[in-house]
């Protein structure tokens, strides 16, 4: 096998699409040799900064000389992304040799009831933790909790960052109906921590853990204004960064029988933690150009955006690039966006999920009248309309961040394209199927 070839496996398993629930992700993980039974976890789920915060908990166990496994999606350029072992990535050796490995098990499933894509990759990642003798685990949730596919392991820890409106047609149209899901990786006796801070999220993650018998610390802050906390310098941006790094302080501090990790390795890790992709800084081609990159896929991300607009650039408005999938809401992020550009183009994102560029225009317009949106063809068209311009935002999809950074720091270009291995159509079950998995 080549990795053209382990990388088409990969793609083709998106045939069977996005589904939630856990037979087929255990069933798989038992035919691999249950690897997760000999490692440990920090589950985290949430609507907005899990990612983050999950990248704050593998620096800090990292800087305490642990071996640690990194666990997240989606990937910005390269699939590898998703698997690391302190901050290496999964290189191409390791894809085809875990594709051979999950392939050979595949013969199992019923052509009609086949894994997909997001249980291949978990089971995958399963695999190099285990072998890697990971110490622990940082492993993010792909959508919701209850039936996703990460939730076959019984963590440490479980870490919730917060509770927001996305995913709606899967997970709920409430908050508290998204956050019964997210609750869903509370686990018997395992102590469990939130950022949240909505009442109606709140009460249903507490009611969860009472059932549980699992504690729940709730952070706030407040917290995040403590000492040594209120004095570090994030190298991640934004105000809301440094509420997940209460949330991924209390975590390490949770564990501390488990997990020992002194104060000086704490504080090493959270002032060194790299995060690309959120609120990340790029320079030129031109010279003085700054290129923000952000994300931000939903209105919580967006009004964490706009916050954080105010704080490190104020009064500059910038040469603004949108790309959205449809499945967002993205009237309300074109709303909040709009008034704060110079300008503002509208591209596609590398996606079958794209929203149109056109759709968005007009809620830009409503947005702010005479504003006069550009749709362009692609990003890369956009990118050079706005070649002149000082300041440039691009944001509404981490996919459309991974392809901005493809075409800003010039990657070498891969045989095929590994965002779009990002992308997934919802498989033929209904919302309310008793079974869905992803």
């Amino acid at each position: 096998m080549t990795y053209a070839t382990a990388i088409q496996f990969l793609y083709d398993l998106q045939l069977f699409g996005l589904k939630l629930g856990l037979e087929n992700t255990r069933r798989l993980a038992e035919l691999a040799g249950s690897p997760q039974e000999g490692l440990r976890f920090v589950h985290v789920a949430g609507t907005n900064g899990k990612g983050s915060t999950c990248a704050m908990l593998e620096s800090i166990y990292r800087a305490a000389g642990l071996r640690v496994g990194l666990f997240t999606s989606p990937h910005l350029v390269r699939f590898g992304e998703r698997i690391q072992v302190n901050r290496e990535s999964l290189g191409e050796a390791g894809v085809i040799r875990r594709v051979e490995e999950v392939r050979s098990v595949l013969r199992h499933f019923p052509q009609d009831h086949s894994p997909t894509f997001f249980e291949v990759v978990t089971v995958m990642a399963l695999r190099h933790f285990a072998e890697a003798r990971c110490d622990v685990v940082i492993w993010e949730t792909g959508m919701g909790g209850r039936l996703d596919a990460t939730n076959i392991v019984m963590p440490l820890a479980s870490v919730i960052t917060n509770i927001g409106l996305d995913h709606e047609r899967w997970l709920g149209d409430t908050l508290g109906k998204i956050a019964a899901e997210k609750a869903g990786i509370i686990k018997p006796g395992v102590p469990a921590l939130t950022a949240a801070t909505a009442p109606e999220a709140l009460g249903v993650l507490r009611a969860a853990a009472a059932l549980a018998g699992s504690s729940l610390q709730e952070v706030t802050e407040a917290d995040a204004a403590r000492p040594p906390l209120n004095g570090l310098a994030l190298p991640l941006l934004g105000a809301h960064q440094r509420l997940n790094a209460a949330l991924a302080w209390a975590t390490v501090q949770t564990l501390e029988r488990e997990l020992p990790v002194d104060l000086a390795a704490r504080i090493r890790g959270l002032t060194t933690v790299r995060w690309p992709g959120r609120l990340q800084v790029v320079h030129g081609p031109e010279i003085g150009q700054v290129n923000l990159l952000d994300g931000a896929h939903n209105p919580a991300g967006i009004e964490s955006l706009v916050a954080a607009l105010g704080e490190y650039f104020p009064k500059q408005a910038p040469a603004t690039i949108v790309g959205v999938l449809n499945d967002k809401n993205w009237p309300a992020m074109c709303r909040a966006l709009g008034p704060l550009a110079s300008s503002l183009r509208l591209v596609p994102v590398s996606s079958a999920r794209s929203a149109a560029p056109e759709e968005l225009r007009a809620a830009c317009e409503t947005a702010r009248p005479g504003a006069c949106p550009v749709v362009c063809g692609s990003l890369r068209e956009a990118l050079e309309e706005t070649r002149a311009a000082r300041f440039r935002l691009i944001t509404g999809s981490l996919y459309l961040v991974g392809e901005a950074l493809d075409l800003l720091e010039a990657q070498a270009p891969a045989e095929r394209p590994e965002r779009e291995l990002n992308d997934w159509q919802a498989a033929a079950v209904g919302a309310d199927a008793p079974e869905r998995r992803r």
